[in-house]
């Protein structure tokens, strides 16, 4: 089935034969004059106009984005806790209804097959939110991995719509829409609420580095809960935001992306990111996929550090881009993930993973192979931006 631009539903995530899908706001998309892309499969808004007034907008005011192509995943069942701890590195028997985890899902070797966050919404029912190119290996894995539980694993893909307003003014803009307490939803929270009369679970989660929301909605009301988030908005400045600004606000908050900082041939050590993986979980013996290939992780790591994940700030105006080698004294050190020009810094930046000897913040002499020249770059610490408190 190949969908419309004036379709109200989304394509459903199984369409055969590699023509990318659609969110049901795509004709909004289309009308507002955004310029589309293929991303993970999907027909997703660049950009609406500049990116950069996009981006200066979400720091300084708001931006709304369409984030449908992301997988939602649910788990329910009496041993859903003891399920995800088996399935994932966190510990999710712990978290509390209404609260949210980032965490992982690795291979047996402890590769990275994604980064996700999971959501406690009962007692016995988790969403699980995984990213769009990801999204079928985690429904898979996580569907073989809850065999041996009382659990059952959804692929609730079609079922939900994500729209997101990130920014300062986002409180102020939902709190016209909603009698939700967004002021007692913490960071890392969500609950149940409506929205401009559309039923709505309400995270207080984001990919931007600033305070923002995001929306699950059912798919039919999605057009309806734009049009009022728009009107909402219109007098704090919110603008309408597509993916290009997303990766540059998230490079600037130092979140990683996967496919860049995060691959199967790398563990969340080797990521920086162990902090993750919890090793005493407090449901079921303590046994999880991967445990042991990440306690060997744990130990390289704690005695000789692997290519630590930093920052690069440019001294002049050429562009890193991931795969492009950071180099020290005519030897390549490193490698460039993730590059682009920062909005707010006003200078291109980067992060990279290079040798654990080059990683300190100022360390001399390191520059990026940018096309046979060596630009120079600062070492800094990660992030680049912190949201003003």
């Amino acid at each position: 089935m190949t969908d419309t631009p004036h379709a109200t539903h989304a394509t459903p995530a199984g369409t055969p034969g590699g023509t990318p899908r659609r969110t049901a706001l795509d004709a909004t998309h289309r009308a507002l004059g955004a310029t589309m892309t293929d991303f993970a499969g999907w027909e997703m808004p660049l950009r609406y106009g500049s990116e950069r007034e996009e981006h200066l907008a979400v720091r300084t005011r708001a931006g709304l984005f369409d984030l449908s192509h992301m997988g939602e995943i649910t788990v329910t069942g009496p041993e859903a806790g003891r399920c995800l701890d088996h399935a994932l590195v966190g510990d999710l028997g712990a978290l509390a209804v209404g609260r949210a985890r980032y965490t992982m899902i690795v291979q047996e070797d402890g590769g990275i097959l994604d980064d996700l966050i999971v959501y406690r919404l009962a007692e016995d029912t988790y969403l699980v939110v995984a990213n769009a190119s990801n999204a079928g290996t985690v429904l898979a894995a996580l569907t073989d991995r809850a065999a041996a539980f009382d659990a059952a694993v959804r692929d609730d893909r079609d079922a939900y719509a994500l729209l997101a307003v990130q920014g300062p003014e986002s409180p102020g803009i939902l709190k016209a829409l909603t009698d939700a307490d967004l002021d007692g939803l913490k960071y890392y929270a969500g609950l149940p609420g409506t929205v401009a009369g559309v039923p709505a679970l309400i995270a207080r989660t984001g990919y931007t580095g600033e305070d923002g929301f995001e929306l699950f909605v059912a798919p039919e009301h999605a057009t309806a809960l734009w049009q009022a988030l728009t009107e909402a908005g219109a007098g704090a400045g919110l603008i309408p935001c597509g993916l290009s600004c997303r990766d540059t606000l998230r490079l600037e908050a130092g979140m990683p992306l996967y496919g860049n900082e995060l691959s199967a041939s790398l563990t969340p050590f080797d990521a920086g990111l162990g902090r993750v993986v919890k090793f005493g979980k407090s449901s079921g013996d303590g046994a999880f996929v991967g445990r042991t290939a990440l306690e060997e992780a744990a130990a390289r790591a704690a005695s000789a550090p692997p290519r630590k994940l930093v920052g690069l700030i440019a001294e002049g105006r050429r562009v890193p881009r991931a795969g492009y080698p950071v180099v020290a004294g005519g030897a390549v050190v490193g490698e460039v993930t993730s590059g682009a020009p920062s909005p707010t810094l006003g200078r291109p930046i980067a992060m990279a993973y290079v040798d654990a000897a080059y990683a300190a913040p100022g360390t001399a002499g390191v520059g990026v192979d940018i096309r046979g020249t060596s630009e120079p770059y600062e070492v800094v610490a990660l992030p680049f931006y912190r949201r003003p408190k």
